[in-house]
């Protein structure tokens, strides 16, 4: 098999949750040019549609369509509007996520309502999406489902390190459970990202962030794009022998030994 023939996507159906923005369109326009259909699902329905009409230029396939990820009717609806469109899944990316707005406490002081609202998403929402395909990926013989984690889950940060932890540990569980049936299921943790939400949790300018920065043996931080080349290996049969894996992709800035 040729090196294009290992990451080739084509007659793949994707589903990107909070595809809509940041991340989630570098990883919608990756997919599409590696052949696969793709179904951006975000809770702004609206910029779900026009991300998929800005991806479905020159014969490409995408849709989209609204999901409230800590729903399971909505995430199930979500599944059938992907099997509908397109026939079947075969590769779920569980990036919806906050990360920006995060409630102003510590974890000693915080209301259950916002553990909760950021649990929900951060943790519920890849459970909630991952049982909504598993019928579809059965029926096709298997599938990949790919976390979106942090280099965050792996330091003391708060509420978001919490549940981006917990997501960690559900990838490895899910892993176990799901790859008797031909579903790898991995997350790729990524450091300093340099986009809006990026920015928005540490300022560009900010003296903390060049003093994180010092710690970072590699590159201190790149473009969603840097991502694609990870998102790539674990969707496509170039990733057959890897799950239960999360990837850092940080520039060595978290070592896990």
């Amino acid at each position: 098999m040729t090196p294009s023939e290992l990451f080739d996507l084509t007659g793949k159906v994707a589903v990107i949750t909070g595809g809509a923005g940041g991340i989630g369109v570098a990883y919608g326009r990756a997919l599409v040019e590696a052949g696969a259909s793709v179904v951006i699902a975000d809770l702004n329905g609206a910029a779900a549609a026009a991300t998929a009409k800005s991806l479905a230029g020159g014969g490409s396939r995408a849709l989209g369509v609204p999901v409230d990820v800590t729903s399971a009717d909505s995430a199930q609806a979500m599944a059938a509007a992907a099997t509908a469109a397109f026939g079947g899944i075969d590769i779920l990316i569980n990036n919806a996520a906050i990360m920006t707005d995060l409630p102003p406490y510590g974890l000693s002081n915080m209301p259950t309502a916002d553990w909760d609202r950021v649990v929900n998403v951060n943790l519920r929402g890849p459970l909630l999406c991952t049982q909504a395909v598993l019928e579809s990926m059965g029926a096709r013989g298997g599938g990949r489902i790919v976390n979106g984690l942090s280099a965050g889950a792996f330091m003391a940060g708060g509420i978001y390190s919490v549940s981006k932890y917990a997501l960690h540990g559900l990838t490895v569980n899910l892993a176990s459970e799901l790859g008797g049936r031909g579903i790898n299921v991995n997350a790729i943790a990524p450091g300093f990202v340099d986009n809006d939400s990026g920015y928005a949790s540490l300022p560009k300018d900010s003296p903390f962030r060049e003093a994180l920065y010092a710690t970072i043996p590699g590159k201190k931080s790149g473009p969603p794009e840097d991502l694609v080349g990870t998102l790539l290996l674990l969707c496509s049969k170039a990733g057959d022998w890897i799950t239960g894996q999360t990837i850092l992709v940080d520039g060595g800035w978290i070592s896990r030994l």
